[in-house]
């Protein structure tokens, strides 16, 4: 599979809508996450990621326009022992859960399916990065947009190379209704020497008008200390 430019992709692409990269910083010494999350509608729009004992969660920026907070308010990243949940939706509680009571990362997905809105039936897409830096990545999404098949994906990655990562993301491209993603998960350059330098560079690739929030962290792999950048529009300067 072809290495892309995750700032190209990303720029080429004005509506990818939520996504996950989990990976390897180029100096090998850090596992890297991003998740971004992106708006059409004033409800989606109206976010920021906001910091908690464990991970983020999403919460309204300003309460009083928030008009269904059923699929937009969650908790995106959330520890569970020594792993990494991330997700976009309230699946990240149900893998979380699964994995305190012993049990695996597709048995806690195999319980889900994609979200209840039609007519685009948004995906479900999760991550589970492992202490040692190897993660999981999953993908549950209806058949061509008919919510009668709910199809189940699932890809491990059992020895991350440094300086790459892979990308999922929910919609294939812009348009109405919103198709899912297609394929598998894209291969993708990380070359930033830290999360900041990171961060700044997804930012300014995505869609001006679109773009919620984003999350970067490198977790070192030595001794678990994390390097962590949250950019919230709304709070912007």
């Amino acid at each position: 599979m072809e290495k892309l430019d995750l700032m190209d992709y990303l720029r080429q692409r004005p509506y990818p809508g939520r996504g996950i990269v989990l990976g390897r910083s180029a100096d090998g010494k850090s596992a890297v996450i991003v998740y971004f999350i992106m708006g059409r509608s004033e409800n989606s729009r109206n976010r920021i990621f906001e910091a908690t004992e464990d991970g983020i969660r999403t919460r309204a920026f300003d309460e009083s326009k928030m008009t269904d907070p059923s699929l937009i308010i969650y908790h995106p990243v959330r520890r569970a022992g020594r792993g990494i949940v991330v997700t976009n939706g309230d699946q990240t509680d149900t893998v979380r859960d699964y994995l305190l009571q012993g049990r695996t990362f597709a048995e806690a997905l195999r319980t889900r399916c994609f979200e209840p809105d039609p007519p685009n039936y948004t995906p479900r897409i999760s991550g589970l990065l492992s202490p040692d830096g190897s993660f999981k990545l999953s993908i549950l999404k209806s058949s061509d947009g008919d919510p009668a098949c709910n199809l189940r994906y699932f890809y491990e990655y059992d020895a991350p190379l440094a300086g790459e990562g892979r990308l999922i993301h929910t919609y294939q491209e812009n348009a109405d209704p919103l198709p899912s993603f297609e394929g598998e998960p894209r291969r993708v350059a990380l070359t930033a020497p830290d999360a900041e330098t990171l961060a700044r560079q997804v930012w300014e690739s995505l869609d001006r008008d679109n773009k919620v929030s984003l999350y970067v962290s490198y977790v070192n792999l030595s001794d678990r200390t994390a390097d962590t950048v949250i950019i919230n529009k709304h709070q912007e300067g």
